[in-house]
């Protein structure tokens, strides 16, 4: 196995290969970087195919859709990713081949829902799940600090010992730990119960990252369009939630029936999680501009539909902003519709 750190700096890609198969994957390429990581792969005669990231990123933007635009390499990403375009969504225990090299998948929430570390030939890269003596925050959209020490503890500290933890970030100049060392002696975890884990991370009071939504909101959709305007976190925060069973699907059978709007793309729609009956299409990039073709449902109840409930909180958000006074998000999107089994078309 051939493996390197391709950015020298706090934000960390790996470059993993095959050297007897010339094939290589990146984990977690930055969009700054891509010359750096094209320049390399022609070096060292390497082609590359996959780009994988371990979680939707909200401190820069990725660079797997670009390396996609410009390879032809698949993007990976786990099932619950936000992001279309996605080419292979993995679950807890897949592997990827790469040569004669295995790349091994866990699911790891608790950063994000969609985080996951990957292991390859003794080395686990813990996105920013585990870091070296310390942890990813949990305090964005979709963190979970309990989820993420149930992660942590049940899934990488159940590794060998001699395992070498790779992190997608370090802010203290480390490089390398394992395991074993970080069992012992990361401080946010040696010694610490699950209820105390979850009150040292609530009360961490970071500042969040620059320019978060011009980072996070175009790698949640892949998209890269200046003209939509991403609404605010206290903004999307505000979006009432519907989970697919319960109130929703009563208002959904008697006579104030929400209009459905499917705000993914046409493929997504029409794909393999199909779509729920009688919704509307109309993707995320579409919405600003076609609004006034929902203007006669502004006082009806309007719930925004996506893959996992991210993409359809920013239109339900949108709506919002434009006078839809009862806008809402169907939370989990088309994963927790089709994982209770409720009826859908393609």
């Amino acid at each position: 196995m051939l493996l390197t750190e391709l950015n020298r700096g706090k934000c960390k890609t790996y470059l993993v290969a095959c050297e007897e198969a010339r094939v290589a994957a990146l984990i977690d390429p930055l969009r700054d970087h891509l010359e750096r990581y094209l320049a390399v792969l022609a070096y060292r005669r390497l082609e590359l195919v996959a780009a994988i990231d371990t979680h939707t990123h909200a401190d820069h933007r990725t660079g797997c859709f670009d390396l996609k635009a410009l390879t032809g390499a698949p993007v990976v990403m786990h099932r619950a990713a936000p992001a279309p375009r996605v080419d292979r969504h993995v679950d807890d225990g897949d592997t990827l081949a790469l040569g004669t090299l295995a790349l091994r998948f866990l699911a790891t929430p608790g950063h994000t829902p969609d985080g996951m570390c990957v292991l390859a030939d003794g080395h686990v890269f813990t996105g920013d799940t585990l870091l070296i003596r310390g942890t990813g925050r949990a305090d964005f959209p979709g963190g979970d600090a309990g989820a993420q020490y149930d992660s942590i503890v049940g899934k990488l500290f159940a590794l060998p010992d001699d395992t070498v933890v790779l992190p997608a970030h370090d802010y203290r100049g480390n490089t390398r730990s394992t395991i074993g060392e970080e069992r012992r002696a990361n401080p946010r975890l040696a010694g610490k119960s699950r209820a105390e884990y979850v009150v040292l991370m609530r009360n961490l009071g970071l500042p969040l990252p620059d320019k978060i939504q011009e980072v996070l909101q175009p790698n949640q959709s892949a998209l890269d369009d200046d003209a939509l305007k991403y609404p605010s976190l206290a903004q999307l925060n505000e979006v009432r939630q519907l989970a697919p069973r319960g109130r929703w699907a009563a208002l959904r059978a008697g006579a104030a029936a929400p209009l459905l709007l499917d705000v993914r793309e046409p493929e997504e729609f029409h794909g393999e999680l199909g779509h729920v009956p009688g919704s509307v299409l109309v993707p995320l990039k579409e919405l600003a501009r076609r609004t006034d073709e929902l203007a006669a449902h502004k006082e009806r109840l309007v719930v925004a539909v996506c893959r996992a409930g991210v993409r359809s909180t920013t239109a339900a958000a949108i709506l919002t902003s434009m006078g839809f006074e009862h806008a809402s998000n169907m939370k989990g999107g088309m994963l927790a519709w089709t994982d209770q089994g409720l009826p859908i078309e393609r």
